[in-house]
């Protein structure tokens, strides 16, 4: 009856935890709005860019690049790679690796507020100061006129061999620069590729037209600038579903092994127990030899146990006197030379005859047939 109703209690215990488990899992994994940076070729939100790179797939091969820019293809057909308002500027040889990739017959688009320090780009204050407005009026090299947001406080300087693609009355707003057998695009409005922005004034025609100069059938989206080299992780590798299933079956799993009986903390002995078979008891007789000063019977004792042991592990017969085993030891006990061992029996027998012994003397002999005991046991 009792184990019957310890595991009744052992499943009402486990259905509750599960219910428990379930609504705080269901807390703690609920949709929430899932934040992503600015600039993010995935992010739906109004500063991502998923707008323009959706639209992208349907008209050429469009990937997102994670991986360090000294992997960049260099071979095969001519490509693009987008790098929009970069987190950071990238390493020394991080940038030779983009050079590299541009000599190779590629092309890098550059969108940045201010590209000042990659790429060897110089950039000159806003000659009109404009504040930042939509609809200002931007020109092609065609001087053909768009409508557009400029966000950017900065122009960008030209050199001899600078192409200006668009500007304003405040300076150049995106320039081609010749990089061995590719090209160097830059702009200095990103704010052109956000899902919000994309589709005001004259943004989507003035993108696309700066991801045509590029003339491949290959876009890249930089997402090494992002930070998405280390964006890898148990969170992100698999889904939450199977996050959470696998938190359910280790739970399942420690229950099961609770209601088996498997402890994984202390074992705690009842005290019934270990008065009944452990050294309590011996500890307690111990300790009422020494208060009532029964050194001689406490000898006794010792002694007589330590013969038990000779018949059990030398064969030597419990009934043999103590005088009579000089024979016996010379052979057994190799540590004591056959003198000492002689008369260590002569003295033990003088010891227990004795009435009454002091203290000084019951240690001293508790230690020699403590000895002897280690030896035999050992031995």
């Amino acid at each position: 009856m009792k184990n019957l109703n310890s595991a009744r209690q052992g499943w009402i215990w486990l259905t509750v935890l599960l219910i428990l488990f379930i609504l705080i899992s269901s807390f703690a994994f609920s949709q929430k709005p899932k934040s992503y940076p600015n600039y993010v070729s995935e992010s739906p939100s109004p500063t991502g860019v998923k707008a323009l790179y959706t639209y992208l797939k349907k008209e050429v091969n469009v990937k997102s690049w994670t991986p360090a820019p000294t992997n960049l293809p260099k071979r095969g057909e001519p490509k693009v790679l987008i790098m929009i308002e970069p987190f950071f500027i990238p390493e020394r040889e991080e940038m030779e690796a983009y050079q590299d990739f541009m000599k190779a017959g590629n092309t890098i688009l550059l969108f940045k507020t201010n590209p000042k320090g990659m790429f060897e780009l110089e950039t000159s204050p806003d000659d009109q100061q404009l504040t930042p407005d939509k609809g200002l009026k931007v020109y092609s090299q065609n001087q053909e006129t768009y409508k557009a947001e400029i966000s950017s406080p900065i122009r960008l300087l030209t050199n001899k061999k600078d192409t200006i693609l668009l500007h304003d009355d405040g300076g150049t707003v995106a320039l081609k620069r010749p990089i061995g057998n590719g090209q160097l695009l830059v702009t200095i409005t990103p704010e052109w590729m956000t899902n919000d922005n994309l589709l005001d004034d004259d943004h989507l025609p003035l993108v696309l037209n700066l991801i045509k100069e590029g003339k491949a059938r290959t876009v890249l989206f930089d997402e090494y600038t992002h930070g998405s080299q280390n964006a890898s992780s148990i969170m992100t590798v698999y889904p939450k579903w199977f996050l959470l299933l696998v938190l359910q079956g280790i739970l399942l799993t420690l229950l099961w092994l609770w209601l088996k009986g498997k402890r994984f903390g202390p074992i705690y002995i009842p005290r019934e127990e270990s008065v009944r078979f452990s050294d309590e008891g011996i500890q307690a007789i111990a300790a009422w030899y020494l208060r009532g000063k029964r050194y001689h019977d406490s000898l006794l004792i010792q002694a007589d146990y330590v013969k038990l042991l000779l018949q059990e592990r030398w064969q030597i017969p419990y009934s043999r006197e103590w005088k009579d085993l000089s024979s016996n030891f010379e052979k057994k006990w190799t540590q004591m030379p056959s003198r000492e061992i002689k008369s260590f029996l002569s003295e033990l027998v003088t010891i227990l005859k004795k009435g009454k012994i002091s203290k000084q003397e019951y240690v001293l002999w508790s230690k020699k047939l403590e000895s002897l005991r280690k030896e035999v046991e050992e031995g």
